[in-house]
């Protein structure tokens, strides 16, 4: 006896979905890239959205409106839910993308850029293509060789007002449990970050650069290895190291770690 199927799946179009949110399709296509909605395709490139795609984008909206948070807190928020998972953060597309364009620009080839950074082809290409995602100590690096910073893989919009309100931060979320935040804007002599580090999560390998680095622990514990020299700090300890100095960091404690974490000059 063949069972009943139910009723069929109801599609939706861009425009009927924005009326259902109460958003704009534009806003829906910038949230669509951070992984809050995944549309089906027509033969004609038309978006299809579900129902679960319907309540998801309601959810988000509720979260900006009433709570007051931007995209990617939206992403953070709801990945901790467990509605929306790792894959589907688009963190890791937008760093890919941005690497990718990075190498097209300067018509170099995948192994040049593999060799001069330390890793494989495959991983880069990897990378590239958002199948995986780098540690913080990968990404400096990938920063120093194309001459930029690492925030910029991921939102090269500038602010040149002195304030920055929280939900106006520019956010990055790297490798696994790292998610930084700019703490300020515009042409700065310093790069203050907040620094938000999941248990056993950290740089990964060791890296150096330009200048001078302080942080202040607000909360959790922190563990550094500075040129081999181990460092062990705890809430209220701050820290200053010079950028060249090969350094690692991870978070060694059961709960996340908040660092307030300056750059100068601001080259991270």
């Amino acid at each position: 006896m063949a069972t009943d199927p139910g009723p069929p799946q109801t599609y939706l179009k861009i425009g009927e979905v924005a009326r259902q949110v109460g958003v704009s399709p534009s806003v829906i296509r910038s949230w669509e890239s951070l992984g809050l909605a995944r549309p089906q395709r027509t033969a004609s490139k038309y978006r299809l959205y579900s129902e679960e795609d319907v309540r998801l984008l309601k959810r988000a909206r509720y979260l900006r409106r009433v709570r007051g948070l931007n995209a990617p807190a939206i992403v953070q928020l709801l990945k901790r839910e467990g509605v929306v998972h790792g894959s589907q953060d688009g963190t890791a597309n937008a760093i890919g993308i941005h690497l990718r364009k990075l190498r097209a620009k300067r018509g170099l080839s995948l192994a040049h850029v593999a060799t001069s950074v330390g890793i494989s082809v495959g991983f880069l290409s990897a990378l590239e293509r958002s199948h995986m995602s780098a540690s913080v100590g990968t990404l400096r690096k990938l920063a120093r060789f194309y001459k930029t910073n690492i925030l910029d893989f991921f939102d090269a919009a500038e602010s040149k007002s002195p304030l920055v309100t929280q939900q106006k931060r520019k956010v990055l979320q790297v490798g696994n449990g790292v998610r930084i935040e700019l703490l300020a804007g515009g042409s700065t002599v310093m790069e203050p970050h907040l620094f938000r580090i999941a248990p056993d999560a950290g740089s990964g390998e060791s890296y150096s650069h330009e200048g001078e680095e302080f942080l202040y622990v607000l909360k959790g514990e922190l563990h550094i290895s500075l040129n081999g020299a181990q460092y062990d700090l705890k809430q209220g300890d701050s820290f200053y190291f010079e950028s060249a100095t090969p350094h690692q960091w991870r978070n060694p404690g059961s709960k996340e770690t908040w660092v307030i974490w300056v750059n100068t000059p601001p080259t991270f």
